[in-house]
């Protein structure tokens, strides 16, 4: 749906996008008018006061103006209502309308200058009829620009998982508020980076609920390709722990944005090894702080029994998963947990390597295990076969979505997905990319991306544990403990991006940790499911 095109320029909105501010105009000033219509009305016999013809003439003036607003709006919103998103044909009146809405706004300025000054020159009428006027005024003011006109845009806490690792840690993407007091202190442990008062690692004391003697080395250091991370001892599971932040930063979102593949030189019999560029970057920097500064010889020559365990959410996780890839060689004990990973990280071969040593858990429909290049261009050909082929309007496609997301309930039989059938109609940039042919795009094709070696097909880490909200189509339960139901997944069951009210929430870490919590609550806990392919994998 183009932008309109009013006095030779194309502007941000479509002829369909003014139902909703059109209508609530309308609103106003039918209220408006009725208003005034009723003060004439009441009010007219006692207009016999010096000036009374005058204001009489007024009212008038000003009642038959608003209708003619009144109908011209109403217009605009009717006209609005017609068509679909790709055909603005039953629409094509809707420029000339709004040059008349514009043609009003100099009269009803001119009247509303009159009221202002007789209102300044003072009034012996009727006071009732006088704060009418002043109302009248100043609702005028403040309605000079119409909604109809205005551009607007449509479209981690105590206690442990079922690992043992401590579970504040797999939060440490969301960097929790600070502590009550922060306080500064001679350190024995190794800390890169923070602020002056060690506010912030005080807030990962008070997060985690661990000692200071418990941690080896902490890092805040944050650039483009270079996380921050800790190492901490958990003495109730006999582990040492590697946890990795979250996407907290720019510099963390451009690491995330890299999302070319790269080879990875592994000391494994693993063939095809290829990863996330931005992600494997940031593997390799913390694998080299851990081994070449000795951190984790450090912390094995405290507890020398212990294993090894890594963590992470989010970005972190990627690259707790992809740490653990690179650590399996010198410490075959290594567990990974990887908490709500990106999809596009690893080939096909290196996803069926970490299946021995690496879980993945996943809630609902959380957007990033399903994101990647590939599933991002198969998101867009399926939305544009569904705007193409789609005979309803937008304002009852954006009614229908408030319904079930306020009520719940199953969404109605519109179309999602399409079988067969090409894009009849390319929208906007589509049709130069279909001209041009670009390498990037390919309707048809299952690799939408022209050069498999820069974009090849890539998996998430490890065996994958789904969580899942039973009776998610309740709505206004904020007081209702949700309930979780658990499984093992295939990778294939994340294969596209689902568009859903709760695809962004079910990545947040303190949704994640509720819904753990429910489940080690419940005595739900993974270490009941069964394996998949008769792989193990210690998640006790």
């Amino acid at each position: 749906m183009p932008g309109m095109v009013l006095f030779g320029r194309r502007w941000a909105i479509a002829s369909d996008d003014l139902v909703f501010p059109g209508v609530f105009e309308l609103f106003v000033r039918v209220l408006w008018w009725v208003g005034i219509l009723t003060l004439y009305l009441v009010h007219r016999g006692k207009l016999d006061c010096p000036g009374g013809v005058l204001l009489s003439s007024y009212l008038i003036v000003l009642i038959i103006l608003l209708a003619v607003i009144i109908c011209t709006v109403s217009a605009i919103v009717c006209v609005s209502m017609k068509g679909t998103i790709c055909n603005p044909g039953p629409r094509k009146s809707m420029p000339k309308l709004l040059y008349v809405r514009l043609a009003l706004f100099l009269p009803e300025m001119v009247w509303a200058s009159l009221g202002a000054a007789w209102i300044e020159d003072g009034f012996q009428c009727d006071r009732t009829v006088g704060n009418g006027i002043i109302a009248t005024v100043v609702v005028r003011t403040q309605t000079w620009c119409p909604a109809t006109l205005r551009p607007g845009s449509l479209f981690s806490t105590s206690s442990r998982t079922a690992s043992g690792t401590p579970r504040s840690l797999t939060r440490w993407s969301a960097v929790p508020q600070g502590p009550p007091s922060c306080r500064s202190r001679t350190t024995d442990y190794d800390l890169v980076g923070g602020d002056q008062l060690n506010c912030h690692f005080g807030s990962i004391l008070q997060t985690t609920g661990l000692q200071y003697r418990d941690f080896i080395h902490v890092s805040f250091h944050d650039k483009v390709y270079e996380l921050p991370f800790l190492v901490a001892l958990d003495h109730r599971k006999e582990s040492v722990v590697v946890a990795v932040r979250g996407t907290m930063s720019l510099q963390d979102i451009l690491t995330d944005l890299s999302a070319e593949s790269e080879p990875l030189d592994l000391e494994c019999e693993v063939q095809d090894c290829w990863a996330h560029k931005g992600i494997s970057q940031a593997a390799r920097y913390v694998y080299r702080r851990l081994i070449n500064d000795g951190i984790l010889s450090q912390a094995f020559s405290i507890a020398p029994e212990y294993r090894l365990v890594v963590v992470g959410h989010s970005l972190g996780a990627g690259a707790a998963a992809l740490l653990s890839i690179m650590l399996r060689t010198p410490y075959p004990r290594v567990r990974c947990y990887a908490f709500s990973p990106p999809r596009g990280l690893l080939s096909k071969s290196l996803y069926e390597y970490s299946k021995t040593f690496i879980v993945s858990l996943v809630l609902g429909k959380d957007v990033i295990p399903r994101l990647s290049v590939a599933n991002l261009e198969d998101l867009k050909r399926r939305i544009l076969r569904v705007i193409a082929h789609c005979n309803k309007p937008k304002y009852k496609i954006l009614l229908r979505g408030c319904w079930y997301e306020l009520f719940g309930g199953h969404p109605e039989d519109l179309p999602t997905e399409l079988d067969g059938g090409d894009l009849t109609q390319p929208l906007l940039g589509e049709r130069s990319l279909l001209a041009h042919g670009s390498p990037a795009y390919s309707f048809s094709s299952d690799s939408p991306l022209g050069s498999p070696t820069k974009y090849p097909h890539l998996y998430p880490p490890g065996r994958i544990i789904h969580l899942e909200e039973v009776g998610t189509s309740r709505r206004f339960s904020c007081y209702a403990a949700a309930q979780y139901s658990v499984k093992w997944s295939h990778e294939s069951e994340f294969s596209k991006i689902l568009i859903g009210p709760k695809m962004l929430t079910d990545h947040m870490p303190d949704i994640l940790m509720r819904a753990l919590d429910s489940v080690v609550s419940g005595r739900a806990a993974c270490v009941s499911c069964p394996t998949q392919g008769g792989s193990s994998v210690d998640v006790a």
